[in-house]
């Protein structure tokens, strides 16, 4: 197997962080929720963590985790999400907006050298 092949078939994690105001937390989990139900339904989910902050000085107060089977799953779930925003005519951008909610999303694959 190539290193290219290697890469793509190890896990990826997506790991999306928020900073909700409190006023904005039940619409932010609503569409949490929403999203999820479509993720956890795509071939090559693994499993998911949502977590809200209980202590500590950071900024984001809620972070989502999704751990997929490998790279090759993202455009997959992409579209499932986009057909999911489709149907609820929303826009994710405008409503992190509207709600004042601050993110920093990204992918991730595991670092095996400290492992």
């Amino acid at each position: 197997m190539s290193e290219i092949e290697q890469a793509a078939s190890q896990p990826l994690y997506r790991v999306n962080k928020f900073a909700v105001p409190p006023e904005a937390r039940d619409e932010f989990l609503d569409l949490v929720a929403k999203t999820f139900a479509v993720v956890r339904s795509q071939e090559g989910y693994v499993r998911d963590w949502i977590l809200e902050q209980n202590a500590g000085p950071g900024v984001f107060n809620f972070v989502t985790m999704i751990e997929f089977a490998s790279e090759e799953v993202a455009p997959r779930i992409v579209s499932a999400l986009a057909a999911l925003d489709r149907e609820l005519r929303l826009d994710r951008e405008a409503m992190m907006g509207r709600l004042n909610i601050r993110t920093d999303f990204g992918s991730y694959k595991r670092l095996e050298s400290l492992v």
